[in-house]
């Protein structure tokens, strides 16, 4: 890597530190890998507890090729996104792999493709795709570079996930903690009272202890409560 992409993905390394959040992130990477590749197209699929998910494109067509292949249930993006492998499609018209998705890609201005897995303490996570409109378009090089732009956009994804998941648990804590006062005050409850009222509540109901706690804050009430939800 010479002096220039070593400076380009220094400031990669400061936007994706700078980033608001998950979809901040992930649109960042994106960006950046279109001046890094030259591309004309990049995208970000993405595995959220176990969901498949496209996390950014920076065209619609990327997005409809996406959904393409999770409709076909075929493909070199969803390969790479499965089986946690670099996919490369030298030549979009003569790939005979995915003879279904070879189809419909007939209709696109692509003619190479690149996909690298983006791992995160040993999960997969996703997958960085670049497009370019030329065939044999992508180099040893260019492979090498993805590779290290997907490691790069692994981390700060798995670090904005992280983040968002405390947050989550922080919010979801002052929702119980004031929900949990409104039974103490209402029904004279102490804390293990009120906190088992509510978590009875969420058992019988099926409802996380989150939602409980938002709807007798909303409310005042919970659902099918007596007189006294006392434990």
């Amino acid at each position: 890597m010479d002096q220039m992409d070593a400076d380009a993905f220094a400031r990669l390394a400061v936007e994706l530190h700078d980033a608001g959040g998950m979809e901040e992130t992930v649109e960042a990477v994106v960006q950046f890998a279109l001046q890094a590749e030259a591309c004309s197209y990049a995208g970000v699929a993405l595995v959220l507890r176990g969901v498949r998910e496209i996390a950014a494109v920076t065209d619609p067509l990327v997005a409809e090729i996406y959904q393409m292949q999770f409709d076909l249930g075929e493909g070199p993006m969803l390969t790479a996104l499965t089986e946690g492998v670099a996919v490369q499609v030298p030549e979009v018209a003569a790939e005979t792999r995915w003879p279904d998705w070879s189809a419909k890609m007939t209709k696109y201005p692509i003619g190479s493709v690149l996909h690298a897995p983006m791992w995160a303490n040993a999960q997969l996570i996703g997958v960085l795709s670049l497009y370019k409109t030329e065939p044999d378009a992508f180099s040893a090089d260019d492979e090498a570079i993805a590779h290290i732009l997907a490691r790069h956009a692994s981390v700060a994804v798995a670090t904005a996930r992280n983040d968002e998941t405390m947050t989550a648990a922080v919010d979801a804590r002052k929702l119980v903690g004031q929900a949990m006062g409104i039974l103490m005050e209402r029904f004279d409850l102490d804390e293990t009272q009120a906190f088992e009222t509510l978590k009875r509540y969420s058992q019988e109901h099926n409802v996380k202890l989150r939602d409980v706690a938002q709807e007798l804050i909303d409310t005042r009430k919970l659902r099918g409560a007596g007189p006294t939800p006392r434990s």
